[in-house]
């Protein structure tokens, strides 16, 4: 018997005593119908004896393990949003370890989806352990907890908050020959449209961003070997949804950091505990997130808590990363309601990086919220002032997105934007594990910053471009070389793709024209030198840094076949603009942007490309049936 002091109330938890002979260990891996790993599943254990229950996630491999199992028979229940329930009986004895291999079914559109509740907050004392990417012990058990299906209460109306996103289009190169953005990481974009998918609903248009679709996926691209740190890698080949046109592919890669070399870590969590993030896909989500950092967390790091709803406040002070229970306390402490102050919590949050700055150390805000703010400075022009002039003091800001039906997206997309941080949308524990643990140097560690691309072509190889996404991080020409303009951030291990979709020389394009201008030079004839297609200029500084460096790469004119980097990337440009009925995919289908990633998937040991193929065959069925739906009305 174990007691425990909340405040002025004593606990006591009744820890079954158990003895070795007495309990097993159940492993288990669960797969798809082809056989991939299915990451993220929740898995329960219920022993029939006990009564007791415990939880978990499948990890990256489609893996979950469970330790001290009573002896005896027990329910094994496996559960996620897109598949069939897997509910079995399962014997426990104590001659040997039980291993399971369990397949999925995939669940029809047409049946309700069920939204997996995220474990409530762990009660002090309960053991969890984060290993390999499982998530085990006791998250509730001991207190009998069951998680169950939680459907979300009809709300009054949907205010989710996307900005109007315009296909970019294609341009001559006669006219404008650059082409010129920032670099993107986010990747909210694409697990937020999952999380529309897997409900058995299309996503809005503008929810879908190209580029952070393509760049939730990790590509092979050569490591840097200079002192830049970042590589650029090009490809060009032909384009799958049209065969008159190319491909071209940038990709830029930095260095990976190991865990034992990343900086000191003063991180300051800015919770929204409003009443909007009482559901458990919100804060609930938020809590158990954060119980899974902490035990990353050492004795160099700082880690506060700042709180804000109708008013703001200090939660716990910043404390060093080995007082683990002291930060599960405080995480466990954390309740929901009331209205949205988000500019004081941000200021506060700031305030209190600021005083625990770390020279050469990570300094970063990480702001979690559904981005309802209500109360105080709502409008997103003032918000994003505030934060730019915070950045200025080396803390940068970081978004984690959740929730549905009042989610800000546009919002919290240009707070993480101006902050010099990232942006991402949490639609599942899974999610969670893959942002703060499994690519934290990536997500935390800055390597490069205001990461800017100019593409030059050459008017004697390719007639017209068009760049695929990328729509809000467009830049003027002379930005690139103005180093008072913002742009993206690169952190440790990240990489960063783009697309352009280039219509080659003497190949017909219907755009509009204007009449040959009388005293500029006119294009250069078919004689001209079209050796190279395009050179790609790259700009960046150092973290802490203010005058930029510049890279260089030309490309030659040629064509190959695509790579598997440059074919799963299509497959996944395609997908996205399928999902906007873009007016440039040409000739692409759902079937051709499966077919591409599957034949494409290449090594995929997290299962993420796997999961991308079904996503794709998923959209493919609702929007079949949203097609009948219109024809019979």
């Amino acid at each position: 018997m174990r007691a425990i002091l909340i405040g002025c109330l004593a606990v006591v938890v009744l820890v079954p005593p158990y003895s070795a002979a007495s309990v097993q260990t159940v492993t288990g891996v669960v797969v798809d119908q082809r056989g991939a790993a299915v990451p993220g599943a929740t898995v329960t254990l219920k022993s029939v004896a006990t009564g007791f229950s415990w939880t978990t996630a499948t990890d990256a491999q489609g893996k979950f393990t469970f330790t001290q199992i009573p002896i005896g028979r027990a329910t094994l229940t496996v559960v996620l949003a897109g598949f069939k329930t897997d509910r079995r009986m399962i014997p426990i004895d104590a001659g040997h370890a039980v291993s399971l291999k369990i397949a999925l079914s995939i669940a029809a559109v047409e049946e309700t989806v069920k939204v997996v509740a995220a474990p409530p907050a762990m009660p002090i004392g309960a053991t969890s352990q984060v290993t390999a990417g499982i998530v085990g012990g006791v998250v509730g058990g001991v207190l009998g907890y069951t998680p169950g299906a939680y459907r979300y209460p009809s709300a009054p109306g949907n205010t989710e908050a996307y900005d109007r996103i315009e296909d970019n289009a294609f341009h001559r190169v006669a006219d404008q020959p650059l082409s010129t953005f920032s670099s993107d990481v986010d990747t909210a974009s694409y697990s937020n449209v999952r999380r529309f998918l897997t409900s058995g609903t299309m996503p809005p248009p503008d929810a879908v961003r190209i580029e952070e679709f393509i760049n939730y996926f990790r590509f092979d691209y050569a490591p840097p070997t200079s002192k830049d740190p970042v590589s650029v890698t090009t490809e060009v080949a032909a384009c799958p949804w049209n065969a008159q046109h190319r491909l071209a592919l940038i990709g830029l890669q930095t260095r990976p950091i190991e865990a034992a070399s990343t900086p000191p870590r003063n991180l300051v969590f800015l919770l929204d505990v409003s009443g909007s993030m009482a559901p458990l896909d919100r804060l609930p989500l938020i809590r158990t997130a954060m119980r899974m950092f902490v035990d990353t967390l050492n004795a160099r790091d700082r880690v506060a808590i700042v709180v804000y709803a109708g008013a703001s406040g200090l939660v716990l002070p910043a404390t060093p990363g080995d007082r683990k229970e002291r930060i599960h306390q405080a995480i466990a402490e954390l309740e929901a309601g009331g209205s949205t102050n988000g500019a004081a919590g941000i200021q506060l949050a700031y305030d209190v990086a600021a005083k625990n700055f770390v020279k050469g150390g990570i300094n970063r805000v990480i702001l979690a919220t559904d981005g309802d703010f209500n109360v105080g400075v709502t409008s997103q022009g003032d918000l994003i002032r505030l934060i730019e002039v915070e950045r200025e003091r080396g803390i940068f800001l970081s978004v984690l997105g959740v929730g549905r039906d009042n989610l800000k997206d546009s919002t919290m997309q240009k707070l993480a934007d101006k902050g010099n941080g990232n942006y991402a949308y949490l639609d599942s524990l899974h999610e969670a594990r893959r942002v703060l643990i499994a690519q934290a140097g990536a997500t935390l560690v800055t390597v490069a910053k205001d990461v800017k691309i100019q593409v030059e072509f050459n008017p004697a190889a390719v007639s017209a471009y068009r760049l695929i996404g990328y729509e809000k991080r467009l830049l003027q020409k002379e930005d690139f070389n103005d180093d008072k303009k913002d742009a993206g951030e690169m952190g440790a291990g990240h990489s960063v793709t783009a697309l352009y979709e280039i219509v080659p020389a003497g190949v017909p394009v219907d755009l509009p024209s204007v009449d040959p201008l009388k005293y500029q030079p006119q294009a250069p004839s078919s004689s001209a030198n079209a050796s190279e297609l395009m050179t790609v200029k790259i700009r960046y500084k150092e973290p802490d840094g203010e005058t930029s460096r510049l890279m260089t790469v030309a490309v030659g004119n040629r064509t190959s076949d695509a790579s598997p980097r440059l074919g799963f990337a299509a497959g996944v440009a395609e997908f996205g603009m399928l999902l906007r009925n873009s007016e440039h995919k040409g000739g692409a289908t759902w079937q051709q942007a499966a077919d591409l990633a599957r034949r494409h998937r290449g090594d995929d040991p997290d299962g993420y490309r796997a999961e991308f193929v079904r996503l794709v065959e998923l959209a493919d069925s609702l929007s079949a049936q949203k097609t009948t739906a219109q024809r019979e009305r």
